[in-house]
């Protein structure tokens, strides 16, 4: 992969797929959840395991508890918020906690109501349907799913059509639908109003990703000390997945490049041959970042031409790239465009420009 040098002597990729992103969120088996057998062994099994997100945890015991005792099914549930943080494993633990079946599938997955027919007929009483990314479901699949979350029963339409076609009605059992979103705006009301739990997730803590990094290290028999614990949370985005994932990477360079032991420095030559930097930002950040200073003046500037100027899709800057920027105060948008801020200029080790306001207007810097 080409690079280039800047004139503070720092290199960056000249471009970075998202696929190849050490710490991209998404997951790595196309349905956002962990995949693999160490993802597997790292997931909680109860939800006194479950570290960070305790406010979400707390209310879905109380929801778990009172079901058990009513001896009924748990509502249906959405969970919201950025990848990674934990929105499947939670799905795995309220089929645990409530002694059912979970069964998981995605929105793009289901194309027709014969995918989704197939699906609720297998389903036991009680057991758990995990819809991830469900804001991404087909029209024609979603109005099939309102009978079944409200009534237990779902139509098959026989015949070909016109005189010979009819709809035959089919119960199905009493069941769970859990739907994870990343995006709450796309869904439609009818789906979201039929969600009786709603729990919304946020990013979590150094601290807590550095127990969780603790954690994952002893599962996987890696040794680490406090030290390289913490500095991998703290370079984690905030987010679970990343900081499994840089664990990972940062103990291949360990057991090459050291004795195996991950302490404060190993973890830092790690992460630094990553490209992640103290504050999570990876090359493909700093790219966006340098590409609005050098080339529009620090911004304000359209997403259409920073993705021509990125040469990168329009999408991929908004919902991979954009988020986590903004969150950390690096970039805003403004109705001109995004514009870096303060901040940005100090990461990147650059001069803020010296601009005098119009009367009446704050200047940003």
């Amino acid at each position: 992969m080409g690079r280039r040098k800047h004139e503070d002597g720092s290199n960056d990729v000249a471009a970075v797929p998202v696929s190849e992103r050490v710490v991209s969120a998404d997951g790595a088996n196309g349905i956002g959840g962990p995949s693999g057998e160490e993802d597997a062994a790292l997931r909680p099994r109860s939800f006194a395991e479950f570290v960070g997100q305790r406010k979400v945890v707390d209310n879905l015991g109380v929801y778990v508890a009172a079901a058990r005792k009513r001896k009924g099914a748990l509502d249906h549930v959405l969970l919201a918020g950025p990848p990674g943080l934990g929105k499947t494993t939670l799905a795995y633990l309220l089929a645990h906690e409530m002694g059912t079946q979970v069964h998981i599938t995605s929105g793009p997955a289901l194309e027709r109501k014969g995918d989704l027919a197939g699906i609720l007929t297998a389903l036991g009483r009680g057991d758990i349907l995990f819809i991830d990314e469900i804001h991404r479901l087909q029209a024609v699949v979603e109005e099939s799913l309102y009978p079944a979350m409200e009534d237990y029963r779902i139509e098959l339409v026989t015949g070909s059509g016109g005189v010979g076609a009819r709809a035959i009605p089919i119960n199905i059992e009493r069941f769970t639908l859990v739907g994870a979103t990343t995006r709450t705006g796309q869904l439609t009301s009818p789906l979201l109003n039929r969600f009786g739990i709603v729990e919304q997730f946020s990013f979590y803590s150094p601290a807590e990703l550095t127990t969780i990094v603790r954690r994952s290290a002893r599962l996987l028999g890696i040794t680490v000390d406090d030290d390289g614990a913490e500095e991998i949370g703290r370079r984690a985005r905030g987010t679970p997945r990343v900081a499994n994932r840089l664990l990972r990477r940062v103990r291949d360079f360990a057991e090459v490049r050291g004795d195996g032991h991950i302490s404060r420095d190993a973890a830092c030559y790690g992460l630094d041959r990553l490209e992640v930097d103290p504050l999570g930002l990876d090359a493909g950040d700093r790219r966006i970042l340098r590409t609005i200073v050098e080339r529009f003046d620090g911004g304000p500037v359209g997403i259409e031409s920073m993705a021509a100027s990125l040469a990168e899709d329009r999408d991929t800057i908004e919902y991979v790239y954009e988020p986590y920027l903004i969150q950390e105060g690096f970039l805003i948008r403004t109705p001109r465009g995004r514009q870096v801020t303060r901040r940005a200029y100090e990461h990147l080790g650059l001069p803020p420009p010296v601009v005098v306001p119009p009367v009446g207007q704050t200047n940003l810097f």
